[in-house]
């Protein structure tokens, strides 16, 4: 399981990775893997299509795990509309293009993305259909990643139900007592693995 974080301090733990966004000012660093956001959840009105690609096309993408295609917060018909037509550019410019699942997923093009990004509102992300989601993604071979994870319960509930990253802006809250909980969060989840998890967040 892979940690991204919102936020960069020198303090950092080396296998904690970051979440670049063209909003968020952070840097990509040849020392971390990272992975692409289009920002499109924080501000849609200052979203677009072109400058997300100029965006793209400036960054390093050498350790970028996967690029969102551009996304509607709860509404997946709408993600549909707005994510396919930026597949191929996206790729084109060399990333993995992700998905963002959400409320309302019922299925996929999964033949044209290569991640599945775990998006949506809590009902959606905490419901009865992700894990079967999550698993679909894997069976057909798709990294799969889960966002706004901000608590380490959130974090492992991402890794029991089979996700290979998450992300959340926990550090950018209290760097200084954040940074080393969340490279405990990270620990604790390699050292102890779970098998199940019911009804915890």
């Amino acid at each position: 399981m892979i940690y991204l974080s919102g936020k960069f301090t020198p303090a950092l733990a080396p296998e904690v990775g970051l979440m670049v966004t063209p909003r968020n000012r952070q840097k990509v660093r040849s020392d971390r893997v990272w992975a692409a956001d289009n920002a499109r959840f924080a501000t849609p009105e200052k979203y677009s299509d072109s400058a997300y690609l100029k965006w793209l096309a400036a960054q390093n993408n050498a350790r970028c795990l996967f690029a969102t295609a551009p996304d509607v917060v709860g509404d997946h018909l709408a993600t549909l509309q707005l994510s396919v037509p930026m597949f191929a550019p996206i790729r084109k410019a060399g990333y993995p293009v992700a998905f963002v699942a959400q409320n309302g997923f019922d299925d996929a093009p999964w033949e044209l993305f290569d991640a599945l990004f775990i998006g949506g509102d809590d009902v959606f992300k905490l419901g009865s259909q992700v894990p079967g989601i999550v698993a679909e993604a894997k069976r057909r071979g798709k990294w799969v990643h889960m966002g706004r994870v901000n608590s380490y319960m959130r974090l492992r509930l991402a890794s029991v139900i089979g996700c290979d990253s998450a992300d959340g802006n926990h550090i950018a809250f209290k760097p200084d007592k954040y940074t080393p909980e969340v490279a405990q969060w990270v620990e604790r989840i390699k050292n102890q693995p779970t098998l199940n998890l019911t009804g915890e967040m």
